[in-house]
């Protein structure tokens, strides 16, 4: 696969972990040709969006499954592709709303924050709409775009210091509405998002890293956490279905444990800037493990 994608759509949402950088390292192991795509921890969705500029991606309804536990995300990535008219126009409203001095913009913000919309995905496209407008809107204002919520599932991120975030991009939203029109997004396990990959399809899993150090934990996108048996789950089901013919690609942090997971798969080190951590002396490159 060449690195030259046609101009299209880039991820509407900043994600922790977000792949857009190492989308070249990402493309050298994306076979030439492959059925079915499946992504079942799609956060941002840089690699889907970039295969889907670059006219890898099958157009017939259901040939792309995307998916992720993380309700209010699928029913943001629903509106995109359902609603994005009403969603353009929602997300205008928060834009001139915070346009305004810092002390009505952090009333905004946390007043929206302490909202809660019903996020689940068989809701109203109206509730839908309401759900995706606070979460781009709160992604795009909230501290260094870090995703977190608490045990019960709150979103708790203090605002950021943005000057003048783009809280409404229009024009890449419609782009994304066009790349999503043919996509089936699943709320759920990532074992039920995958369940249908068969021998030629392509499975990319992108899941919450181990942990590089018992300080640097952060796996908390739900409120469900993502530990030890998770990642041996996942583990698993790579080997099943790589078994089964499946393309299989996984990224993952470069740990001993990863490797001890991945023990008979081909693995590759690359480097990649993280910025989350709350201290700027913790942040810069790192060392991510692509698994395949």
């Amino acid at each position: 696969m060449t690195d030259d994608a046609r101009p299209g759509a880039r991820p509407f949402l900043k994600w922790p972990g977000g792949k857009g950088q190492l989308l070249g390292e990402l493309a050298k192991h994306v076979p030439e040709r492959f059925g079915r795509y499946y992504e079942p921890f799609v956060g941002g969705g840089a690699l889907f969006f970039h295969l889907s500029a670059a006219g890898r991606l099958n157009p017939d309804a259901h040939a792309v499954l995307i998916g992720d536990q993380n309700e209010a995300l699928i029913v943001t990535y629903a509106a995109v592709r359902d609603d994005v008219e009403p969603l353009i126009r929602a997300l205008r409203r928060y834009a001139r709303g915070f346009d305004t001095s810092q002390q009505n913009r952090e009333r905004l913000y946390y007043a929206t924050r302490a909202k809660r919309i019903a996020t689940r995905f068989d809701v109203a496209s109206a509730g839908r709409t309401a759900s995706a407008a606070r979460t781009i809107f709160l992604n795009r204002t909230c501290f260094n775009g870090l995703y977190r919520v608490n045990r019960s599932g709150g979103f708790n991120v203090p605002i950021g210091d943005h000057k003048n975030p783009t809280i409404c991009d229009a024009q890449n939203l419609r782009a994304c509405a066009a790349a999503l029109a043919h996509t089936q997004l699943l709320v759920g396990d990532f074992e039920a998002s995958s369940s249908g990959a068969a021998r030629g399809d392509f499975w990319y899993a992108d899941p919450p890293y181990v942990p590089l150090s018992a300080s640097s934990d952060f796996t908390a996108y739900t409120k469900e956490p993502f530990g030890l048996a998770e990642q041996e789950r996942l583990a698993s089901l790579a080997r099943q279905l790589k078994k089964k013919g499946v393309h299989v690609l996984l990224s993952n942090s470069n740990t001993p444990l990863v490797r001890k997971l991945y023990k008979g798969f081909s693995m590759r080190r690359v480097l990649a800037r993280r910025n989350v951590n709350s201290r700027a002396d913790r942040r810069g490159c790192i060392h991510e493990l692509l698994i395949w």
